[in-house]
């Protein structure tokens, strides 16, 4: 299975004419009904000429209207297969924690990670698992602090 390199990818931030073309871009893509088909077909233009017509899978469309949707709000983006794995302090940046904090939650089986000689990873959809259950955590103790500040009328 590959290491997950930072080479290995492009981070892209948008201009703000990048920007401005993916708001046009992603609202006319989003008003398409991406129903359940499994694919669609696309044409490319070249100076308006046709050059191309392709067969695309409508999840990967999908995937390109959310990219646009991020990149019309400024956003920088990147895509990371779920396979990857991260350095520890990739995986703790993108938890927005400390690395030693990171390293905690690896020692204590929270999140699983091996061994690459003296370094360790962490694959992204691990670490995506974990985001995904701490998240819930979260939300169910705020949804509990609102109901419990309501039943005390303390006005929030």
């Amino acid at each position: 299975m590959p290491t997950f390199i930072p080479e290995n990818f492009e981070m892209v931030s948008p201009s703000e004419s990048d920007v401005a073309l993916a708001l046009e871009s992603s609202r006319l893509l989003a008003s398409h009904k991406l129903g359940p088909q499994t694919s669609m077909r696309l044409q490319l233009l070249d100076d308006g000429e046709p050059a191309e017509t392709m067969t695309i899978p409508t999840s990967a469309l999908r995937l390109f209207v959310h990219l646009l949707t991020e990149m019309s709000r400024g956003n920088a983006v990147t895509v990371i297969p779920t396979y990857a794995e991260l350095t520890t302090q990739q995986a703790a940046d993108l938890l927005n924690v400390s690395r030693p904090y990171l390293v905690k939650l690896l020692d204590e089986g929270k999140i699983p990670s091996r061994t690459v000689g003296k370094y360790r990873r962490v694959r992204f959809d691990d670490l995506m698992a974990y985001k995904k259950k701490d998240d819930a955590t979260r939300e169910k103790i705020l949804d509990q602090l609102s109901a419990d500040s309501q039943d005390l009328d303390m006005g929030y």
